[in-house]
């Protein structure tokens, strides 16, 4: 077998469209490109993401490291350090943390961060938790529950 001997399959290959080399050729005159206009010239089309000359979508839009989120999440967050204060075996969440005066605003759902030492054993119930932060509170002898379900977002507060 030689390299002429390779040819494909009978019907297998359409020859391609001559475009604009006259009327027997049946896209003959504009070639089915129309009258006049950018993309009816020779060396069309145009580049993706070409706008006729308006500022393209690619360069509207900022770039991503500068995004801001759109529906950010918002917690109210607190230190283990700050739960040092409380007496232990209290039960600890958002709303007793309000009222022990640790937390003056509920900016969203509770989230427990890991700065600070514990050494009183607490149940602490809240949303999230930082690694280092539920190891410091089990190593205190405390538990903690994540609290399950739809959270309602807060909205920033401007």
């Amino acid at each position: 077998m030689r390299l002429e001997d390779a040819v494909p399959q009978e019907g297998s290959t359409k020859r391609k469209r001559r475009i604009g080399r006259g009327i027997a050729a049946g896209q003959g005159a504009s070639g089915g490109f129309g009258m006049r206009g950018q993309k009816s010239r020779s060396g069309r089309p145009t580049r993706p993401g070409f706008e006729g000359g308006q500022t393209p979508l690619y360069r509207r839009l900022p770039k991503l490291s500068y995004f801001t989120v759109i529906n950010r999440k918002h917690y109210t967050t607190i230190n283990v350090g700050d739960l040092a204060s409380l007496p232990a075996n209290t039960e600890v969440n958002l709303s007793s943390l309000m009222e022990a005066g640790i937390v003056t605003t509920d900016d969203g759902p509770l989230k427990i961060l890991g700065d600070g030492d514990l050494s009183a054993k607490l149940t602490v119930q809240a949303t999230g938790f930082t690694e280092n932060a539920r190891a410091k509170i089990e190593a205190a002898g405390g538990t903690c529950e994540v609290l399950v379900g739809k959270p309602t977002w807060h909205r920033a507060k401007a």
